[in-house]
């Protein structure tokens, strides 16, 4: 049984490499609420995109909304779900500045934890994220990348959690493509090579005035997790 279930996996896997790709592009997360307009006031108040608001007039209401920068959103409504109100957890926000992102929802009035990181803990008492690490106070101390957290619900107690990460790990992007989702996503990444291209005109003791290929090379290195520029 054991060859026989290896067999079938070499020969899905030779079949697979025959056949071209198709595009699949994750686009929708259903969270269930219990009360549909307190749940449209407080996504708008985070200052969401509302793309739609549709309703029979009968027994379905559909909302959705897409957070800034996302090529993902989020819907819910009447019907819409058989989940219990609140059972969405470990909905992830993806942020380059987790004490911009944090402070930005504290001038809406949202309620959100203060930063924290995990030091590699994966196991403890603490409010369960992923897989349940133990909560540090504090962002990550070289705010390494996947590291520092904040997290926040809505009114029905769906859990969300700000991530901040700026240089993803090799191979999770296309090396060949270097986007940002917003303006402001960009303008985080040149303070970032601002930063890091001073730290290596220190380091030669001169002036680089090759500055704008720098920049460039730091920000494309960084994307797609190859070694930054020195």
């Amino acid at each position: 049984m054991a060859n026989a279930t290896y067999e079938a996996q070499t020969n899905d896997a030779a079949s697979e490499a025959s056949v071209a790709k198709v595009d699949m592009k994750f686009e929708i997360v259903v969270i269930p609420v219990s009360d549909v307009d307190r749940a449209k006031e407080f996504y708008g108040r985070l200052g969401w995109r509302l793309d739609a608001d549709y309703d029979n007039g009968k027994d379905f209401r559909v909302i959705q909304f897409t957070p800034p920068g996302s090529g993902c959103s989020v819907i819910f409504g009447k019907n819409v779900t058989a989940a219990s109100p609140g059972s969405a957890q470990g909905l992830y926000l993806i942020v380059a500045d987790i004490e911009a992102a944090r402070n930005n929802l504290l001038r809406r009035g949202v309620q959100i934890s203060e930063v924290f990181h995990n030091a590699g803990v994966y196991a403890g008492p603490d409010e369960p994220y992923l897989f349940g690490r133990v909560r540090v106070s504090g962002p990550d101390p070289g705010h390494a990348s996947y590291r520092s957290f904040a997290s926040f619900s809505d009114p029905d107690g769906n859990g969300w959690l700000f991530q901040e990460l700026t240089t993803r790990l090799p191979g999770r992007i296309d090396s060949t493509a270097t986007t940002f989702a917003s303006a402001n996503d960009l303008a985080s990444a040149f303070r970032r090579a601002e930063a890091a291209h001073g730290e290596h005109e220190k380091r030669n003791g001169q002036h680089d005035a090759n500055c704008p290929e720098w920049y460039a090379a730091y920000l494309v290195a960084e994307q797609s997790g190859k070694d930054l520029p020195q």
